[in-house]
Protein backbone atom coordinates (compact mmCIF):
# COMPACT_ATOMS: atom_id res chain seq x y z
CA UNK A 1 0.00 0.00 0.00
CA UNK A 2 1.43 3.38 -1.01
CA UNK A 3 2.03 6.24 1.39
CA UNK A 4 -0.53 8.36 -0.48
CA UNK A 5 -3.17 5.67 0.05
CA UNK A 6 -2.38 5.50 3.77
CA UNK A 7 -2.78 9.27 4.00
CA UNK A 8 -6.14 9.02 2.23
CA UNK A 9 -7.33 6.32 4.65
CA UNK A 10 -6.35 8.49 7.61
CA UNK A 11 -8.32 11.37 6.10
CA UNK A 12 -11.25 8.97 5.67
CA UNK A 13 -11.39 8.28 9.41
CA UNK A 14 -11.13 11.97 10.32
CA UNK A 15 -13.90 12.99 7.93
CA UNK A 16 -16.20 10.29 9.27
CA UNK A 17 -15.86 11.44 12.87
CA UNK A 18 -16.25 15.04 11.71
CA UNK A 19 -19.63 14.26 10.15
CA UNK A 20 -20.90 12.96 13.49
CA UNK A 21 -19.66 16.08 15.29
CA UNK A 22 -21.52 18.22 12.75
CA UNK A 23 -24.73 16.31 13.44
CA UNK A 24 -24.26 16.62 17.19
CA UNK A 25 -23.84 20.39 16.83
CA UNK A 26 -26.93 20.65 14.61
CA UNK A 27 -29.04 18.68 17.11
CA UNK A 28 -27.88 20.90 19.96
CA UNK A 29 -29.47 23.91 18.23
CA UNK A 30 -26.17 25.60 17.38
CA UNK A 31 -26.68 27.59 14.17
CA UNK A 32 -24.60 26.79 11.11
CA UNK A 33 -22.93 30.20 11.13
CA UNK A 34 -21.99 30.09 14.81
CA UNK A 35 -20.69 26.54 14.52
CA UNK A 36 -18.53 27.27 11.46
CA UNK A 37 -17.27 30.53 12.93
CA UNK A 38 -16.22 28.74 16.10
CA UNK A 39 -14.59 25.98 14.07
CA UNK A 40 -12.65 28.56 12.06
CA UNK A 41 -11.46 30.30 15.24
CA UNK A 42 -9.94 27.04 16.43
CA UNK A 43 -8.72 25.84 13.02
CA UNK A 44 -6.96 29.01 11.84
CA UNK A 45 -4.52 29.53 14.75
CA UNK A 46 -3.92 25.77 14.99
CA UNK A 47 -2.83 25.45 11.35
CA UNK A 48 -0.69 28.61 11.56
CA UNK A 49 1.12 27.22 14.62
CA UNK A 50 1.55 23.87 12.87
CA UNK A 51 2.99 25.48 9.73
CA UNK A 52 5.34 27.66 11.78
CA UNK A 53 6.61 24.83 13.99
CA UNK A 54 7.24 22.53 11.03
CA UNK A 55 8.86 25.24 8.92
CA UNK A 56 6.39 24.56 6.12
CA UNK A 57 4.94 28.07 5.83
CA UNK A 58 6.49 29.10 2.50
CA UNK A 59 4.58 31.68 0.51
CA UNK A 60 4.11 31.23 -3.25
CA UNK A 61 1.49 32.51 -5.73
CA UNK A 62 0.11 28.97 -6.00
CA UNK A 63 -1.12 29.32 -2.41
CA UNK A 64 -3.89 31.54 -3.77
CA UNK A 65 -5.62 28.31 -4.78
CA UNK A 66 -5.86 27.70 -1.05
CA UNK A 67 -7.67 31.01 -0.68
CA UNK A 68 -10.08 29.98 -3.46
CA UNK A 69 -10.64 26.72 -1.62
CA UNK A 70 -11.51 28.72 1.50
CA UNK A 71 -14.36 30.48 -0.33
CA UNK A 72 -15.65 27.20 -1.78
CA UNK A 73 -15.43 25.43 1.58
CA UNK A 74 -17.41 28.21 3.27
CA UNK A 75 -20.22 27.77 0.76
CA UNK A 76 -20.02 23.99 1.04
CA UNK A 77 -19.78 23.51 4.78
CA UNK A 78 -22.36 26.18 5.58
CA UNK A 79 -24.93 24.38 3.43
CA UNK A 80 -23.84 20.98 4.72
CA UNK A 81 -24.15 21.96 8.39
CA UNK A 82 -27.55 23.55 7.71
CA UNK A 83 -28.85 20.46 5.89
CA UNK A 84 -28.06 18.29 8.92
CA UNK A 85 -30.54 20.24 11.03
CA UNK A 86 -33.45 18.46 9.32
CA UNK A 87 -31.78 15.64 7.41
CA UNK A 88 -30.55 12.25 8.60
CA UNK A 89 -26.76 12.08 9.01
CA UNK A 90 -26.75 8.50 7.70
CA UNK A 91 -28.17 9.83 4.38
CA UNK A 92 -26.96 13.45 4.20
CA UNK A 93 -23.33 12.54 4.95
CA UNK A 94 -23.05 9.81 2.27
CA UNK A 95 -24.54 12.10 -0.40
CA UNK A 96 -22.23 14.94 0.66
CA UNK A 97 -19.19 12.67 0.54
CA UNK A 98 -19.97 11.83 -3.09
CA UNK A 99 -18.40 15.24 -3.82
CA UNK A 100 -15.43 13.17 -4.97
CA UNK A 101 -17.26 12.75 -8.29
CA UNK A 102 -16.87 16.49 -8.93
CA UNK A 103 -13.17 16.44 -7.99
CA UNK A 104 -12.38 13.33 -10.04
CA UNK A 105 -14.25 14.61 -13.10
CA UNK A 106 -12.37 17.92 -12.99
CA UNK A 107 -9.03 16.15 -12.55
CA UNK A 108 -9.62 13.86 -15.51
CA UNK A 109 -10.95 16.65 -17.72
CA UNK A 110 -8.39 19.34 -16.90
CA UNK A 111 -5.32 17.48 -15.60
CA UNK A 112 -5.40 14.56 -18.02
CA UNK A 113 -5.70 11.97 -15.28
CA UNK A 114 -6.71 8.70 -17.02
CA UNK A 115 -10.29 7.49 -17.25
CA UNK A 116 -10.00 3.73 -16.94
CA UNK A 117 -12.83 1.18 -17.24
CA UNK A 118 -12.73 0.68 -13.46
CA UNK A 119 -13.01 4.40 -12.82
CA UNK A 120 -15.93 4.64 -15.23
CA UNK A 121 -17.65 1.73 -13.49
CA UNK A 122 -17.00 3.46 -10.18
CA UNK A 123 -18.67 6.65 -11.35
CA UNK A 124 -21.73 4.75 -12.56
CA UNK A 125 -21.98 2.81 -9.30
CA UNK A 126 -21.64 6.06 -7.35
CA UNK A 127 -24.61 7.50 -9.24
CA UNK A 128 -26.62 4.38 -8.37
CA UNK A 129 -25.61 4.86 -4.74
CA UNK A 130 -26.78 8.46 -4.82
CA UNK A 131 -30.14 7.44 -6.31
CA UNK A 132 -30.65 4.80 -3.61
CA UNK A 133 -29.74 7.19 -0.81
CA UNK A 134 -31.89 10.01 -2.18
CA UNK A 135 -34.79 7.59 -2.34
CA UNK A 136 -34.55 6.76 1.34
CA UNK A 137 -35.76 8.65 4.38
CA UNK A 138 -34.32 12.13 4.58
CA UNK A 139 -35.55 12.78 8.10
CA UNK A 140 -33.85 12.04 11.34
CA UNK A 141 -37.10 12.69 13.22
CA UNK A 142 -39.72 12.72 10.60
CA UNK A 143 -42.11 14.54 8.43
CA UNK A 144 -41.85 17.93 6.70
CA UNK A 145 -41.63 17.63 2.86
CA UNK A 146 -40.59 21.29 2.51
CA UNK A 147 -37.73 20.77 4.96
CA UNK A 148 -36.74 17.66 3.01
CA UNK A 149 -36.47 19.62 -0.23
CA UNK A 150 -34.46 22.36 1.43
CA UNK A 151 -32.08 19.80 2.94
CA UNK A 152 -31.67 18.17 -0.49
CA UNK A 153 -30.89 21.46 -2.24
CA UNK A 154 -28.41 22.48 0.45
CA UNK A 155 -26.52 19.19 0.45
CA UNK A 156 -26.27 19.21 -3.36
CA UNK A 157 -24.84 22.75 -3.31
CA UNK A 158 -22.42 21.66 -0.59
CA UNK A 159 -21.36 18.64 -2.62
CA UNK A 160 -20.53 20.71 -5.71
CA UNK A 161 -18.67 23.39 -3.73
CA UNK A 162 -16.49 20.99 -1.73
CA UNK A 163 -15.73 18.92 -4.82
CA UNK A 164 -14.41 22.07 -6.49
CA UNK A 165 -12.44 23.05 -3.37
CA UNK A 166 -10.62 19.70 -3.29
CA UNK A 167 -9.69 20.24 -6.94
CA UNK A 168 -8.28 23.66 -6.01
CA UNK A 169 -6.06 21.83 -3.51
CA UNK A 170 -4.54 19.78 -6.31
CA UNK A 171 -3.95 22.86 -8.48
CA UNK A 172 -2.13 24.60 -5.65
CA UNK A 173 0.08 21.59 -4.98
CA UNK A 174 0.91 21.27 -8.70
CA UNK A 175 1.90 24.95 -8.62
CA UNK A 176 4.42 24.27 -5.86
CA UNK A 177 2.60 25.36 -2.69
CA UNK A 178 3.20 23.29 0.44
CA UNK A 179 0.18 21.61 2.10
CA UNK A 180 0.58 23.74 5.23
CA UNK A 181 0.76 27.00 3.25
CA UNK A 182 -2.36 26.02 1.33
CA UNK A 183 -4.22 25.43 4.59
CA UNK A 184 -3.04 28.71 6.11
CA UNK A 185 -4.28 30.64 3.05
CA UNK A 186 -7.55 28.72 3.12
CA UNK A 187 -8.11 29.23 6.85
CA UNK A 188 -7.39 32.98 6.79
CA UNK A 189 -9.96 33.51 4.03
CA UNK A 190 -12.49 31.12 5.53
CA UNK A 191 -12.23 32.55 9.06
CA UNK A 192 -12.52 36.14 7.84
CA UNK A 193 -15.55 35.45 5.65
CA UNK A 194 -17.46 33.28 8.11
CA UNK A 195 -16.90 35.78 10.93
CA UNK A 196 -18.05 38.69 8.75
CA UNK A 197 -21.15 36.90 7.43
CA UNK A 198 -22.15 35.62 10.87
CA UNK A 199 -21.69 39.06 12.39
CA UNK A 200 -23.77 40.64 9.62
CA UNK A 201 -26.54 38.09 10.09
CA UNK A 202 -26.66 38.15 13.90
CA UNK A 203 -25.20 41.62 14.60
CA UNK A 204 -22.89 40.05 17.18
CA UNK A 205 -19.49 38.39 16.88
CA UNK A 206 -19.49 36.44 20.15
CA UNK A 207 -20.68 32.85 19.56
CA UNK A 208 -23.22 31.27 21.91
CA UNK A 209 -22.23 29.56 25.14
CA UNK A 210 -20.98 26.02 24.74
CA UNK A 211 -19.91 26.41 21.11
CA UNK A 212 -16.40 25.17 21.87
CA UNK A 213 -17.76 21.73 22.83
CA UNK A 214 -18.72 21.27 19.18
CA UNK A 215 -16.47 23.60 17.19
CA UNK A 216 -13.22 22.65 18.91
CA UNK A 217 -13.35 18.90 18.18
CA UNK A 218 -14.66 19.61 14.66
CA UNK A 219 -11.66 21.87 13.96
CA UNK A 220 -9.27 19.22 15.28
CA UNK A 221 -10.55 16.38 13.09
CA UNK A 222 -10.87 18.69 10.07
CA UNK A 223 -7.27 19.80 10.48
CA UNK A 224 -6.16 16.18 10.57
CA UNK A 225 -8.29 15.28 7.56
CA UNK A 226 -7.03 18.26 5.55
CA UNK A 227 -3.38 17.59 6.26
CA UNK A 228 -3.69 13.90 5.40
CA UNK A 229 -5.66 14.68 2.23
CA UNK A 230 -3.21 17.29 1.01
CA UNK A 231 -0.25 15.03 1.73
CA UNK A 232 -1.93 12.27 -0.26
CA UNK A 233 -2.73 14.62 -3.13
CA UNK A 234 0.89 15.75 -3.23
CA UNK A 235 1.96 12.32 -4.50
CA UNK A 236 -1.24 10.71 -5.80
CA UNK A 237 -3.94 11.32 -8.40
CA UNK A 238 -6.85 13.50 -7.31
CA UNK A 239 -9.25 11.07 -8.98
CA UNK A 240 -7.97 8.33 -6.65
CA UNK A 241 -6.96 10.01 -3.36
CA UNK A 242 -10.10 12.14 -2.94
CA UNK A 243 -12.51 9.20 -3.50
CA UNK A 244 -10.73 7.14 -0.83
CA UNK A 245 -10.82 10.02 1.65
CA UNK A 246 -14.52 10.62 1.05
CA UNK A 247 -15.30 7.04 2.08
CA UNK A 248 -15.59 8.52 5.57
CA UNK A 249 -19.35 8.55 4.96
CA UNK A 250 -19.39 4.85 5.95
CA UNK A 251 -18.07 5.78 9.40
CA UNK A 252 -20.65 8.55 9.68
CA UNK A 253 -23.52 6.33 8.54
CA UNK A 254 -22.73 3.57 11.02
CA UNK A 255 -22.23 6.01 13.90
CA UNK A 256 -25.44 7.82 12.90
CA UNK A 257 -27.40 4.63 13.43
CA UNK A 258 -25.58 3.72 16.66
CA UNK A 259 -25.31 7.16 18.27
CA UNK A 260 -28.43 8.94 16.98
CA UNK A 261 -30.71 5.88 16.63
CA UNK A 262 -31.29 6.48 12.92
CA UNK A 263 -32.86 3.33 11.53
CA UNK A 264 -31.56 1.11 8.75
CA UNK A 265 -33.59 0.69 5.58
CA UNK A 266 -33.03 -1.58 2.61
CA UNK A 267 -32.33 1.37 0.33
CA UNK A 268 -29.91 2.89 2.83
CA UNK A 269 -27.94 -0.34 3.14
CA UNK A 270 -27.96 -0.79 -0.63
CA UNK A 271 -26.82 2.79 -1.18
CA UNK A 272 -23.96 2.48 1.29
CA UNK A 273 -22.82 -0.80 -0.27
CA UNK A 274 -22.98 0.68 -3.77
CA UNK A 275 -21.04 3.76 -2.68
CA UNK A 276 -18.39 1.62 -1.01
CA UNK A 277 -18.08 -0.44 -4.19
CA UNK A 278 -17.77 2.72 -6.26
CA UNK A 279 -14.96 4.03 -4.09
CA UNK A 280 -13.15 0.69 -4.24
CA UNK A 281 -13.31 0.65 -8.04
CA UNK A 282 -12.07 4.22 -8.27
CA UNK A 283 -9.26 3.57 -5.84
CA UNK A 284 -7.88 0.67 -7.88
CA UNK A 285 -8.83 2.11 -11.28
Amino acid sequence: MSGATIDALAALACYGFGDVIYKRAARSGLTSGAFLMGQAWFFCPAVIVYAWLTGALIWSPAALWGAAAGVAFLLGFYNYAHSLRTGSVSVIAPVFRLNFIVTAALAMALLDEPLTPRKLAGFLLALVAGWLLLGGSWHGDGGDPAATRRALIRVLVATLAVGAANFFYKLGLIGGATPATMLVAQSLVFASLVTATTCAANRIVRPPRGFAWHSGPAALVLLGASLFLLQGLKHGQASVIVPIAQMGFVVAAVLGVVVFNEGWTGRKVGGLCAAAGALALLAIG
